[in-house]
């Protein structure tokens, strides 16, 4: 029998420390992570024997046991499910980031590979037992495997960890924790019952701990417990989302979503509903209340799980949800179709894309839902106000205000990548969006906000883009539209820009960015203006033509504006351009973007714009004047040191 000694990957030793002392405030929630890990051991090896049933070996029923030594003070938790060879335990219990389910899924190929995107790492879940325990033993057998090929892995959490062939009879796993002398209360049946019903009573395995019964003391007093050797089922062992919404509790569900996700925060909400007709399906999703760290990587699998007539298929299966909606965590069980499915017939299937359809509808109907009860007219304490009539008002349920803000704080950013992907819902998606806007710094300001308090006359919703809210608050493009006090939208957002190429109007009105074409305030703007910026085109045709001709290299026109009240100028650009911040993403990004040549609009009653004829410096003030007109919308001018040398000389 070899036994040999090995170390830790050197990310390891961290997180151990970090998991004993911070990662989990709770520390029972070692053993939902150790009987969920159980609970996909045997998913896989339920998968494998789908084309090789001699697996099962002779134990076809899977199931984990849990089990306890008050004498030895030991806590096991076993499971009957696929198992790890020796290398399995090297690798996957000695590495952070490597899973037995990478590597299983890299033995397949073809379609098997595809249908193998499945669960089961012994990831930082496995060393959270590290929280109760100071020393874990792993004892396993891969299925298939004869039992002279079983493994041990010990180890004190420390810097390295010891692994043995052993005689295993049994295929599968048993970790057994040595708890630490203030972790004793986990050696009692009625705390671990009450754990395990509390985080892991939807597991479809039955999990079976031994019964315990008073045994007779002298004198006919009370004795201690005993074990009676009979085992019994201490979950409920039917997947959760397969029974009546009526039996589930709130923090069921919210237990559900942290198990399926790695979330240790509950939930914002969720929907549970069967769908019949002519695809069946059940459909379990819910919406988080913070962002992932790698929310904006496309490239990552992201999805809910998919069952089979409640056989587990896949992870991340995100053919059933559009990107747009990443975020969404959950489970989708059909009972249409075929369990030897792959990606690439997800893709192709007439019932994978009505349940994709469906449970858009149903994510986008909870974010409604949402954003409903977020209506601050909608809290009232004593009826209903004017604002939100006597239907919407029997719909809202206030114990639900403000999750829309906090929601669409993480991921409002994400959901307008659907204006772009999603023509079907692109309508539904719009109403769904919120800016700041020059009456609110708070992203709190809807289309339809906007529309119901818009200026009598006024024709169009504008909006502004920009990097930052203040860079956009104080463009010099808004200074006519709050002398007048009409209503911006201030889009900060990087996918802003992007997002509105696809959203030309809302309700029927024409959205039109303040930065793009003429300003053109139709109705709002009198005669009197119009007619005197007409005059001052006139007037200054020669020193629009001279500043033409400086900035020719920089601008592809120049004229007269009436947007513009305290600022020499502006830049703008055609109605069909592309606008300046978009090419500066563009090139950030190391995309390549065309050449943008703005407008340049000047402000004809400024007192700079005065002095230019005349000057004897008039290229570097034209110059000058360029510039700060870019500074001022973000942008920066392509020689800084030529700006900041043209600055100084007349300043001197």
């Amino acid at each position: 029998m070899s036994k040999q000694t090995l170390s830790f990957q050197a990310e390891v030793a961290q997180l151990l420390h970090l998991v004993t002392h911070a990662l989990y405030s709770n520390k029972e929630i070692f053993l939902r992570e150790l009987i969920s890990n159980a609970s996909d051991a045997c998913d896989k090896l339920r998968f494998e024997a789908l084309n090789n049933s001699a697996l099962l070996e002779d134990a076809p029923n899977l199931e984990v046991r849990v089990s306890f030594d008050k004498a030895a003070r030991t806590l096991t938790i076993a499971d009957n499910g696929i198992g790890l060879s020796e290398q399995e335990a090297i690798d996957n219990l000695g590495t952070i980031a490597k899973s037995g389910t990478k590597d299983f899924v890299s033995k397949l190929s073809g379609d098997q590979k595809a249908d193998a995107q499945l669960i089961g790492q012994f990831g930082v879940g496995f060393y959270s037992g590290f929280i109760v325990a100071d020393k874990i033993s792993v004892e396993s057998r891969r299925a298939g495997l004869p039992a002279e090929q079983g493994v041990r892995w010990t180890s004190g959490g420390a810097g390295d960890f010891e692994v043995e062939a052993i005689t295993r009879a049994q295929r599968g796993t048993s970790i057994t924790l040595h708890l630490r002398e203030d972790a004793e209360d986990y050696l009692n049946l009625w705390k671990l019952k009450s754990i395990i019903s509390k985080y892991a009573d939807h597991i479809s395995l039955p999990i079976l701990m031994e019964k315990e019964e008073w045994k007779d003391g002298e004198n006919d007093q009370p004795g201690d417990m005993v074990k009676t050797g009979e085992w019994e089922a201490v979950n409920q062992a039917s997947a959760l989302w397969t029974r009546p919404k009526k039996d589930i509790s709130d923090e069921q569900y919210a237990e559900f979503y942290k198990a399926i996700s790695h979330d240790h925060e509950a939930p914002l909400t969720w929907s549970h509903n069967r769908v019949e007709g002519s695809t069946e399906y059940t459909q379990l999703l819910y919406i988080p209340a913070k962002a992932p760290f790698d929310l904006w990587n496309r490239e990552k699998s992201a999805g809910v799980k998919l069952y089979v007539k409640r056989v587990f298929i896949m992870d991340d299966a995100e053919a059933l949800l559009p990107t747009y909606l990443r975020f969404v965590k959950g489970v989708i069980d059909s009972s249409d179709l075929p369990l030897n499915v792959s990606r690439e017939l997800l893709q192709e299937s007439r019932d994978v894309r009505a349940i994709r359809d469906g449970s858009t509808k149903r994510v986008l109907g909870m974010l409604e839902q949402l954003a409903k009860n977020d209506k601050p007219e909608a809290v009232v304490a004593d009826g209903v106000t004017d604002v939100v009539d006597k239907a919407d008002a029997a719909e809202v349920d206030t114990s639900q205000h403000g999750k829309y803000a906090q929601f669409y704080a993480e991921f409002g950013a994400v959901i307008k990548e659907g204006l772009g992907e999603d023509h079907a819902n692109r309508d539904r998606l719009a109403k769904l969006l919120r800016y700041a806007s020059t009456q609110s710094d708070t992203a709190t300001v809807s289309f339809a906000d906007y529309k119901a308090r818009m200026k009598d006359g006024q024709d169009a919703i504008y909006y502004i883009t920009a990097d930052t809210l203040a860079a956009a608050k104080n463009s010099p493009q808004l200074e006519v539209f709050k002398k007048k006090g009409i209503e911006v939208l201030l889009m900060t957002d990087r996918v802003d820009e992007w997002s509105l190429n696809y959203l030309n109007e809302f309700d029927g009105t024409p959205l039109q960015s303040v930065a793009k074409g003429a300003v053109d305030l139709g109705k709002l703007q009198d005669e009197a203006e119009k007619k005197a910026a007409e005059e001052a085109a006139e007037t200054f045709k020669p020193l629009l033509e001279k500043l033409k001709a400086a900035l020719a290299d920089k601008a592809s026109d120049v004229r007269i504006t009436t947007r513009l009240v305290d600022s020499p100028a502006c830049l703008v650009v055609q109605d069909d351009g592309m606008s300046t911040q978009l090419a500066r993403m563009l090139k950030q990004a190391g995309q390549s973007a065309p050449e943008v040549k703005p407008v340049l609009e000047v402000n004809a009653e400024h007192a700079l714009i005065k002095k230019l004829e005349g000057s004897a410096h008039f290229d570097d003030l034209a110059h000058i004047v360029f510039d700060q007109a870019l500074l001022a919308e973000g942008g920066m001018p392509e020689d800084p040191a030529a700006y900041v040398k043209r600055v100084n000389a007349l300043l001197v």
